[in-house]
C-alpha cells in the first residue's frame, strides 16, 4: 500500500514520528515522506535534514515558503502549493495520503488531491482554535478526508458533526503521547552539554505564534509579553521561534532583540522532539499559545500559561491557565504556575497506542476497498 505522509514543519513531523516508525517497519506499506513548507528553509532550521537522518524515504521536496508574513504572501503560498502538488499527483499515484493538523500549506496540499480522487486520512481533526485562521483549514481538511483519527472522544464527535457520518472516524488518542511514553528524555546535565542551557535554573519554556484572526494586534501583544518577561530576572526564558504565519516575522524580530539584550533569555529555532520535550519536562512552566501546551504538556503534567485566544476552543485540562494578553493577567498566571500541584494524572489523550490503532484502521480500510 503506497502511502504519502504530508509534513510541512518541525511541529507536525515530531507528532508523526511514532506513526512513521510503525509504517516503515511494516512491509505492508510503501512509505514516502512528502516534504514541503519550512522543512526546506534555512531560516527555520532546514529540518528536512532531521527526516533524512532518521532514515525515512523522502518522496518529494516542494519549496513553497512564503516570501514574507503578509496576507498576500500567505495567499500566494497557498496557490503555489496547490500548483506544485498538482504536478506531483499527476506524476505519481498513491493509495492514501496522510495529513496532520491545520496549517494553510497542509490545506493547500490536501485540496489539490480532490480532483484526483486520492483518499486522505486526517489526524487531529475536530479541534477548534478560534484565534487562528487555521481553524477553517482544519475543518476544511476534515471535510475532504475519507479517514479520521482524533485525539479524544469530544473531537471525534465534532468530526462526525462536520462530515455528517460516523463512518471511518476513530478516536485513537494523540500520537504525541506515544512519543512521550517511549521517550528517554535528556537529563539536565545532558541538556546542558548539548544546548548550553542550564535547566537546573528555574526555566520558562516560551512559544508564541501569531493570532492570525486579529493579526494586526500581534505587535502590541508581543510588546506586552516581553515587558512582563523583563521583570522576571529570577527565571531564564527558553524561547522557541514562531511559525510562518501572518505577522510571524514581527514577533520573531521582537523576540530576537529581547534575546540579544537579555542574558537570561535563549533563542532556539528548532530543538527537535527530544530537545523540546526534555526542556518541557524540566522547565518550571510553559508560557505562550502553542498547541503543545494542550496535549504534550498534559503528559507530565506541566503548568501552562496559555496567552490570548489563538487556542480558544481546545479542551483545557487542569494544567492550563488561560489569560488575556495584559500585564496584570499574565502576572496572575505566573503566580498560579508557581504553586501548581503537578502530583496528578491527566489521561485525556489516550495511553500511547495511537500509532498501532492508526495502522490497524488503515489496513482495514484498504482491505474493504480491495
Amino acid at each position: 500500500m503506497k502511502i504519502g505522509i504530508l509534513t510541512s514543519s518541525r511541529a507536525d513531523y515530531g507528532i508523526y514520528y511514532p506513526l512513521l516508525v510503525k509504517l516503515k517497519e511494516d512491509n505492508y506499506f510503501d512509505l514516502r515522506v512528502l516534504v514541503f513548507g519550512t522543512h526546506l528553509s534555512k531560516k527555520y532550521g532546514l529540518t528536512v535534514n532531521t527526516i533524512e537522518n532518521d532514515g525515512f524515504k523522502i518522496g518529494c521536496r516542494i519549496k513553497m515558503t512564503p516570501r514574507d508574513d503578509s496576507p498576500s504572501a500567505i495567499s500566494n503560498a497557498i496557490s503555489k502549493t496547490i500548483a506544485l502538488f498538482t504536478t506531483l499527483w499527476h506524476r505519481e499515484t498513491f493509495d492514501l495520503i496522510i495529513a496532520l493538523g491545520d496549517r494553510y500549506e497542509m490545506f493547500a496540499a490536501v485540496i489539490s488531491t480532490v480532483p484526483f480522487n486520492i483518499p486522505v486520512a486526517h489526524i487531529h481533526g475536530g479541534e477548534t482554535t478560534l484565534g487562528a485562521i487555521d481553524n477553517s483549514f482544519r475543518h476544511g481538511i476534515t471535510a475532504m478526508s475519507k479517514l479520521h483519527f482524533t485525539a479524544c472522544e469530544e473531537y471525534k464527535k465534532r468530526v462526525i458533526d462536520i462530515t455528517g457520518s460516523a463512518e471511518n472516524v476513530f478516536d485513537v488518542g494523540a500520537l504525541s503521547i506515544d512519543l512521550l511514553d517511549q521517550m528517554k528524555f535528556l537529563t539536565k546535565e545532558e541538556f546542558l552539554a548539548k544546548y548550553k542551557i542550564d535547566l537546573q535554573k528555574p526555566t520558562v519554556l516560551f512559544t508564541f505564534h501569531p493570532e492570525t484572526v486579529s493579526y494586526q494586534k500581534n505587535k502590541e501583544y508581543i510588546k506586552t509579553i516581553i515587558d512582563v518577561m523583563d521583570e522576571y530576572d529570577n527565571y531564564q526564558f527558553v524561547i522557541t521561534m514562531p511559525n510562518a504565519d501572518t505577522m510571524g516575522n514581527t514577533i520573531r524580530e521582537s523576540l530576537t532583540h529581547f534575546i540579544a539584550r537579555k542574558p537570561n533569555a535563549f533563542g532556539v529555532e528548532s530543538f527537535g522532539s527530544l530537545g523540546y520535550l526534555s526542556c518541557m519536562k524540566h522547565c518550571s512552566f510553559m508560557m505562550g499559545n502553542t498547541s503543545s501546551g494542550f496535549i504534550e504538556a498534559s503528559f507530565f503534567p506541566k503548568p501552562v500559561i496559555n496567552l490570548g485566544v489563538r487556542q480558544k476552543g481546545r479542551i483545557e485540562t487542569p494544567n492550563i491557565y488561560t489569560c488575556s494578553i495584559h500585564s496584570g493577567e499574565i502576572k496572575k498566571g505566573i503566580k498560579w504556575a508557581e504553586v501548581f500541584n503537578d502530583n496528578q494524572t491527566i489521561s485525556k489523550y489516550g495511553k500511547g497506542q495511537a500509532a498501532l490503532a492508526i495502522v490497524k484502521h488503515i489496513k482495514a480500510y484498504n482491505t474493504k476497498l480491495d
